[in-house]
């Protein structure tokens, strides 16, 4: 197959996979099957079928899936004990008070205890709130990017930059554990507290008509085997996505200046953001040009469910369809996008 073919292929893969969950309603509930179709797809065409990425994408997800299963089991035993905590918090700082804290500590807290764990809390967390369904997709999407850029600010915190740190740690940036916290940390924590209060902005107005917390029967085995299941088919997805769509990163991203480049990331929003991070950090990049790329690849990530983990585990729990979150999450980002640039453009040299 001609470049020029494999080019328009995963151009039309890439369109297909922004337009149909928003477009079609059996693609939006079946959304990990059809990501799944459009990774194979997406690999076929670009000819990059090999035996390690099989390997790859049946191993990959096992550590996530294993995480959703096992924390979602432990918080359906402990369920009393986190609606007690809540309780607590929300009598004495009210409820406004207590969805930005928590979400304020999930996003600072994910970069050590990882994103994936933040977001299984997030979702347990809002199941046991039952506030109105408008406002629980709200909370689910400002918190998301609040964990989601959190996350980031270690190694430890999502694969992005456990990625990042690994390909700078060499000359001339020599990055360690603390990298990411002295290299974007300054923009991060900032976007963390903004995502905390648009996520508490309205909760008092959202709350249960008696105002207070409602029982919940804890999730069975089987739905949070099914729920696994659906995690562990939508990262293999994105990793097929993510290898396939190569070649189309690689045609447009070669030479391309950094203000260019960090709106390119905004395809962040329906590829693995560490995909795209492990195909465009480079050692020989200045400061300047990874912190454009860095928060570009961050805050698109929560711009769709499959930007990144925090999204997808937050949504296959609490049932969020993709219009839903993007409903909230587009024009969210848009802004962050926008005031970003224009803040990096000016103070970043």
């Amino acid at each position: 197959m001609s470049d020029y073919l494999i080019i328009a292929g995963l151009a039309l893969v890439m369109g297909l996979t922004l337009i149909l969950p928003f477009s079609v309603k059996r693609v939006e509930e079946d959304l990990e099957a059809f990501l799944f179709v459009m990774g194979l797809s997406a690999v076929s065409i670009s000819g990059l079928w090999t035996t390690h990425l099989i390997k790859e994408a049946l191993k990959e997800p096992l550590a996530i899936t294993a995480a959703v299963g096992g924390v979602g089991w432990l918080f359906s035993r402990v369920r009393h004990l986190l609606r007690g905590g809540l309780k607590y918090l929300t009598g004495k700082i009210g409820l406004r008070g207590a969805i930005f804290t928590i979400v304020l500590g999930l996003g600072l807290g994910s970069s050590f205890f990882t994103a994936i764990v933040a977001a299984i809390m997030l979702a347990e967390i809002i199941t046991l709130l039952k506030l109105k369904r408008d406002y629980e997709v709200k909370l689910a999407v400002y918190a998301c990017y609040a964990i989601g850029l959190g996350a980031a600010l270690t190694p430890l915190g999502e694969p992005l930059s456990t990625i990042v740190v690994s390909k700078l740690k060499g000359p001339p940036h020599y990055a360690d554990f603390f990298y990411l916290v002295k290299q974007v940390g300054i923009w991060i924590i900032p976007g963390v507290i903004l995502a905390a209060a648009m996520a508490a902005r309205g909760a008092q107005a959202a709350g249960a008509e008696d105002g207070g917390l409602k029982e919940e029967a804890p999730d069975t085995g089987r739905e949070i085997a099914l729920r696994a299941v659906k995690v562990y088919i939508f990262v293999m997805a994105l990793i097929f996505l993510g290898t396939g769509l190569t070649p189309l990163a690689d045609r447009f991203m070669t030479q391309t200046p950094t203000w260019a480049l960090y709106w390119i990331n905004s395809l962040s929003a329906v590829l693995d953001n560490a995909t795209l991070a492990a195909a465009e950090i480079s050692p020989v990049m200045t400061d300047r040009q990874i912190t454009f790329i860095l928060m570009g690849l961050l805050i698109s990530g929560g711009m769709l469910i499959p930007g990144n983990i925090p999204n997808i585990v937050s949504a296959a729990k609490l049932g969020i369809k993709s219009r839903e979150w993007a409903r909230t999450a587009l024009p969210f980002g848009a802004v962050l996008m926008t005031t970003y640039f224009l803040l990096m453009s000016a103070l970043v040299k």
